[in-house]
C-alpha cells in the first residue's frame, strides 16, 4: 500500500482545546505544527464574519511561518441573543479566556432578555469556518454547522469553550457531557472538515 509522504501544516491558533480537536481530525501523515512553536501570538479578528476571521489567522500563520495552515474560527450563536455572542464568543471570555465568565455572561444576557428563559428551548447553534492557506494558489474554505439549545446549568467537563451549555438537537447530552469520540462525530467542527479534508 502507498504511504503518504509525511508533510507539515501549522494549526492556526493558541487555543489548546481547539488545537487538540482539529490535530484529531487531520490525517496521520501530516507533522502537526502550532503557533506557539514559532513563538507566535494570534492576530486581531477584524473580521465581521467567521469566514472572515478563519482568514485573517490562516494567512497570518502561513505567512509568518512559510507553511500551509488550517485556520478555525467558530463560536455559539444564540437566537434570542439577536445570534451573540457569535464572532464575539472568545471575547465573551476576557482577556484570558475565561468561558467560566463568558458562559455566566450566556446566562446573565438570557436574564435580561427573558426572565422565564430556563423554562424554554432556548435555539442556538455552534458554526464553524476553516480555512486552508498555502496548500493551493486560493485559500479553500468550508462552513459547518450544529443546531441545538442551551442548557440552563453547566452540565459535563469535556470539550471545552461553551460546551457546558450546549444542547445538539436530537440529543440530552451537552457537548461537555459527551466522549470526545461521540461529540468529534457531530460537531460544527467535523461538519467544516468534512467538506475540506479531500483537500488534504
Amino acid at each position: 500500500m502507498y504511504k503518504k509522504k509525511i508533510r507539515e501544516i501549522v494549526i492556526g491558533s493558541n487555543n489548546k482545546g481547539k488545537i487538540k480537536e482539529i490535530k484529531d481530525l487531520l490525517p496521520k501523515y501530516y507533522k502537526i505544527l502550532t503557533p506557539s512553536q514559532f513563538n507566535l501570538r494570534s492576530p486581531a479578528e477584524t473580521g465581521k464574519t467567521f469566514k472572515k476571521n478563519s482568514l485573517i489567522k490562516a494567512k497570518y500563520f502561513s505567512t509568518k511561518t512559510n507553511r500551509p495552515c488550517l485556520a478555525d474560527d467558530s463560536g455559539l450563536e444564540i437566537d434570542i441573543l439577536d445570534k451573540r455572542p457569535g464572532i464575539y464568543s472568545a471575547r465573551w471570555g476576557g482577556e484570558k479566556g475565561d468561558f467560566n465568565l463568558a458562559i455566566k455572561k450566556v446566562f446573565k444576557a438570557l436574564n435580561v432578555k427573558d426572565k422565564n428563559w430556563m423554562e424554554k428551548k432556548i435555539k442556538a447553534r455552534f458554526i464553524c469556518a476553516l480555512t486552508i492557506f498555502g496548500l493551493r494558489k486560493k485559500p479553500i474554505y468550508a462552513i459547518g454547522r450544529i443546531e441545538g439549545h442551551i442548557s440552563n446549568i453547566k452540565k459535563g467537563v469535556n470539550g471545552f469553550g461553551y460546551d457546558p451549555i450546549f444542547i445538539p438537537k436530537g440529543k440530552r447530552k451537552t457537548f461537555g457531557e459527551m466522549s470526545p469520540k461521540v461529540k468529534y462525530k457531530m460537531d460544527h467542527r467535523f461538519k467544516a472538515f468534512k467538506k475540506i479534508k479531500k483537500f488534504l
